[in-house]
């Protein structure tokens, strides 16, 4: 059992480390030759040159300005002086929401601390005996805990009335973030300017024909049923893989023949049937339109010419656009099942993991290792830093494992498969990390007790040992998130790699720029993490208020770790537009109530009667609150209002009349090997002129995919050829 000694020297050790990867980075960032390491965002913009290109041969490595380095601290107030305006314009609204999660969780989480070091905390420190009168082990940590607090005592009121204190003040935190970032996103929409994706629609399980092909079958089917708004279309292409040809220096016959060989290819590929995938990016003349057929039902058949809004063209997935519709469900399922069985067998090895918070079960399993084990500084050690590092250690593959399985479900957007990958991360944290450490540490740490004490008395021991795992998960924090919050704005691979390839690889302007590597927030697997503190600080507040110190602590350095690289490095591969902002909402709900049973539960073992039953109206009114946030704020995530769509419309045409939408929209959605094409008849139909054709002209002897408008009341409608003839 890890005492206050433990944690004091794993928080000196993580402290350190923190100053020092803090220190490092501050003195690294002022050298010229590391500049487009620390600030490549800067040079993408074009906005930043190179401290390398003059002074004396010593000044383009080593910065010799002494009074710089008595200013190594000035990034942290330079980060955060950027307004959030200012912030969105520069790096996008993805990443301004993404630094309001961690503001979000000092919003909680200081007024929590302070309430509960107010009043828990004296309650639970000032009696005393029942620790000492119990089976279980315990440490000077558990006195500051409700463990310490005796069966049936009146003091569970204290815990009762602060529990609804926290509920009601994270709805009310949750309430007005969710009203701020909905309103954020519409403005956003609304003010942003002009982007191929606000005209476009994607379009799946596009029928087969077998008079069409499928650009035709598209352009025909929305010349019928969107004649008014239909503007241009493109379909993608199979069997697109490879990196493009770069500039080769010398050789230029060589050039001309990959050139050759390159477009050769290209033309095969898109006049090859087989290459045509089902599949269409549908543009249309205005927003309204898009917004019309991105949200409606194109069929009688539902899984046909299914319609959604396109992701903007740094968005697509394009492998994914090759998937056949009928096979997903197939996938999906087989994810599911995957999931579940890597997330539950998963928790061998994180038993394991916690068996090195018990001293007792390391010398049991090495017992020659006991006299230097038993050693004060390296007990503490391993019961205070081990266990925290060794499980960030298990999880670093994860991620990785669980994107490719969310790219075999087939999603066809980056930010939807970075949300599916973090629903799976946190799933996995959830069970194992948590869940996990608290039954694997309770069962191994309590065996003994359980062996020789009456089943009546072990319900009792559990309820007492949960908070016992506060010391774990305090190690944990220190380790993941102080510590590794503090390496990251280090950049030490980044550095290193970049300065391999300058050495060996560079010969370009263009080569360097590569080098780089600014890399971007992460979704897919920084969020879940965030979302761990929160699932810890609600379920520690009112159990072992001494835990939520630790996690302030990592929300402020990580709120300003992370302003400066999204000011100063990441360069985002795409913007949704904060629609990942439902899922941070839904998480954190899932562990306001997870913490509401947890505690429920553990106040059922300590005989408080009276007030444990009013804890079961906390569950119900938190989901309610949660529906009615999902009615109220969640369709501003997934649905574009008709009427901002025609406001924005009507605007940008009185700004620009004769803007020309369609050259502008032409080849926005081409694949990238593609981009620079000057062929453009090849990808597009629907030009300007057909807009005013009365009837659509087709290669097909059968409607049965496309209905168009009939004067036969009470029957079939007749094939297109026959209304051509009749009116012939």
């Amino acid at each position: 059992m890890a005492t206050l000694t433990d944690i004091g020297l794993a928080a000196a050790i993580n402290i350190l480390s923190a100053i020092a990867f803090l220190i490092a980075f501050a003195v690294l960032r002022l050298q010229p030759i590391n500049d487009r390491v620390y600030f490549p965002k800067w040079y993408l913009k074009g906005v930043r040159g190179s401290p390398t290109r003059s002074g004396t041969f010593v000044h383009k490595f080593v910065n010799l300005n002494l009074r710089s380095y008595l200013r190594f601290l000035e990034w942290m107030p330079a980060a955060l002086r950027m307004p959030e305006p200012e912030l969105i314009d520069h790096a996008g609204l993805d990443s301004a929401v993404y630094l309001r999660i961690y503001l979000i969780g000092l919003k909680l989480f200081v007024p929590m601390a302070i309430l509960a070091f107010a009043i828990l905390v004296p309650v639970n420190w000032t009696n005393s005996g029942t620790l000492e009168n119990s089976k279980v082990e315990y440490s000077d940590i558990d006195k500051l805990s409700i463990s310490n607090i005796p069966l049936g005592s009146q003091r569970f009121w204290a815990h009762l009335v602060v529990a609804y204190a926290f509920t009601f003040w994270t709805c009310y935190v949750l309430l007005k973030e969710y009203e701020i970032v909905a309103s954020m996103r519409l403005h956003f929409l609304a003010s942003e300017k002009r982007r191929p994706d606000q005209f476009t629609v994607l379009v799946r399980n596009v029928p087969p024909d077998p008079d069409e092909s499928v650009s035709e079958l598209v352009e025909h089917f929305f010349l019928v049923n969107h004649r008014d708004h239909y503007l241009t279309h493109q379909t993608g292409f199979l069997g697109l893989c490879g990196d493009e040809v770069d500039a080769i220096e010398f050789y230029t016959s060589k050039i001309d023949e990959l050139s050759e060989k390159e477009a050769t290819e290209r033309e095969t590929i898109k006049h090859n049937s087989k290459s045509i995938m089902p599949a269409a990016f549908v543009s249309f003349r205005t927003r309204w339109g898009a917004a019309v057929c991105s949200q409606t039902q194109q069929t009688r058949n539902p899984t046909l010419w299914l319609t959604e809004w396109a992701p903007e063209p740094r968005d697509v997935y394009w492998q994914n656009l090759a998937i056949p519709f009928v096979s997903l469900t197939v996938r999906r399922l087989t994810v599911a099942v995957a999931t579940f069985f890597l997330t539950f067998f998963f928790m061998i090895p994180i038993a394991f993991v916690q068996s090195l918070a018990n001293i007792e079960g390391i010398e049991k399993v090495v017992p020659f290792l006991k006299p230097i084990i038993e050693e004060k500084t390296i007990k503490a050690f391993i019961q205070g830093f081990l266990p925290g590092i060794a499980l960030k250690i298990f999880l670093i593959l994860l991620p990785t494992i669980l994107m490719l399985m969310s790219k075999f479900e087939g999603f066809t957007s980056l930010s939807v498969l970075e949300r599916r990958s973090a629903s799976k991360y946190y799933l996995f944290i959830l069970v194992n990390v948590f869940l996990g450490s608290i039954i694997t540490g309770t069962a191994f740490q309590q065996l003994n007790s359980f062996i020789h004490q009456s089943a009546t008395e072990i319900p009792k021991t559990i309820g007492v040992s949960i908070p016992q795992k506060a010391t774990f998960f305090i190690t944990y924090v220190m380790v993941d998130g102080w510590a590794g919050i503090a390496g990251e704005i280090l950049r030490l691979k980044p550095l290193i790699i970049y300065h391999l390839k300058n050495f060996f690889l560079v010969k370009t302007e263009k080569d360097r720029e590569e080098a780089m590597d600014p890399g971007s927030i992460d979704f897919a697997s920084s969020e879940p993490q965030i979302q761990l503190y929160f699932l810890l600080g609600l379920v520690y507040a009112v159990v072992t208020p001494f835990l939520l110190p630790f996690i302030i602590i990592f929300f402020a350095l990580a709120y300003a770790v992370f302003r400066h690289q999204i000011i100063n490095v990441y360069n985002q591969e795409y913007e949704s537009g904060a629609a990942f902002w439902p899922d941070v909402h839904g998480r954190i709900i899932t562990a306001l109530i997870i913490s509401q049973l947890l505690l429920l539960g553990l106040l059922s073992t300590k005989h408080a009667a009276n007030s444990t039953p009013l804890l079961l109206v906390l569950p119900v009114l938190t989901i309610w609150f949660h529906r009615f946030c999902k009615n109220r704020y969640e369709p501003a995530f997934v649905k574009y209002p008709l009427q901002e769509a025609m406001m924005k419309d009507t605007l940008e045409h009185a700004r620009e009349p004769n803007l020309d939408l369609r050259a502008y929209l032409l080849n926005a959605y081409v694949h990238p090997l593609f981009k620079d094409e000057d062929d453009d008849d090849s990808f597009s139909g629907g030009g300007e002129q057909e807009y005013e054709n009365k009837l659509v002209p087709t290669k097909r002897q059968s409607r049965k995919n496309t209905p168009v408008p009939s004067k036969y009341n009470g029957s079939s409608s007749p094939s297109l050829p026959d209304i051509v003839k009749e009116q012939l």
